[in-house]
């Protein structure tokens, strides 16, 4: 059977089928989301197939942790989805459960924005509005240089991935905590500001 693009409906109807943990379907909607961003960014033509890698990246992980990046190639080559998507989705998982080195623009930004995202949501968590909306760059700069907080956040990938596109920290988180903002309410970040 050929490949085929898969829709936005078809990724989430497929990350719904493997994931039922409200948390990873919502990392899953942030990551989307910021990669959505970055596409617009870097004036990308397929902002879908950005949006789409992103909302998947991780369709493997609740079902098959030991296995996370091999399984989803297993499962996306069932639903003939197109090689290029497959091996951008492997290569998040570079030097910690994949071989394959993110080389597009589009894979050293999943890279780069996937662990970020994380300390992203956990820095939200712990600020007394419990909202994105209000999250500055410096206060994230300060929960980033703190090594026992959010410590399941892998630093160096997230540095490996901002050197790796040539841009400074700063602004990688500042245009993620953007794309972030985009979706506060379906990754339950709204917290209590009013807009």
């Amino acid at each position: 059977m050929a490949e085929k693009i898969p829709t936005r409906e078809e990724a989430y109807d497929l990350l719904k089928k493997y994931n039922k943990n409200e948390s990873l379907i919502r990392h899953a909607l942030a990551v989307e989301a910021v990669m959505l961003h970055f596409a617009e960014l870097f004036n990308e033509e397929d902002k879908e197939k950005w949006g789409i890698i992103g909302l998947v990246h991780d369709l493997d992980y609740e079902m098959y942790p030991e296995e996370h990046c091999k399984k989803t190639r297993e499962i996306l080559i069932k639903e003939n989805w197109p090689e290029d998507y497959i091996r951008a989705i492997e290569s998040h998982g570079w030097k910690i459960c994949s071989n394959v080195e993110p080389l597009e623009t589009m894979e050293k930004v999943l890279y780069a924005i996937d662990e970020l995202t994380g300390l992203i949501t956990a820095t939200v968590l712990m600020r007394p509005s419990k909202s994105i909306l209000d999250l500055k760059v410096k206060s994230l700069k300060k929960k980033w240089k703190s090594k026992g907080f959010a410590a399941g956040v892998n630093r160096e990938v997230i540095a490996e991935g901002v050197e790796m596109l040539g841009m400074d920290l700063n602004k990688v988180m500042e245009e993620t905590i953007k794309g972030m903002q985009k979706v506060a309410d379906e990754i339950g970040l709204k917290g209590n500001v009013e807009v």
